[in-house]
């Protein structure tokens, strides 16, 4: 038994994954350079913040950021929008302000009633 073989596929040294409908995010290839004058890149999200040092591959010195400048303008594209802002496009604060005086004054008059969630024993 000893000296049987598997055929077949060679186990881990093949992915039987493969990238088909997958869709890639935009990326942006930060440059670094290290100290003794290796400049390499390193492609990174564009949502990401690239760290401001990295570790050469080739002689494992420690190598900085080229052009952060250049990096951040690429990078600031989309900002997240937060229930804030998306709250504050369908309502003024005042129309705001007007509906939480209705909803304190129907929880204190007792027309809302605040659930309270018992355990069932």
């Amino acid at each position: 038994m000893a000296d049987r073989v598997l055929r077949g596929m060679s186990i881990g040294a093949n992915s039987l994954e493969s990238e088909k409908g997958v869709v890639f995010v935009d990326r942006v290839e930060v440059r670094y350079e290290c100290a003794c004058g290796t400049i390499f890149s390193i492609p990174f999200s564009i949502e990401a913040e690239p760290p401001a040092s990295w570790v050469c591959s080739r002689c494992g010195e420690t190598a900085n950021l080229v052009d952060s400048d250049n990096i951040e303008e690429e990078s600031k594209g989309k900002t997240q929008r937060t229930h804030w802002d998306m709250l504050c496009e369908r309502r003024t604060e005042e129309e705001l302000e007007v509906l939480l005086q209705e909803q304190l004054e129907a929880l204190r008059s007792g027309r809302l009633r605040t659930q309270r969630y018992r355990r069932s024993a």
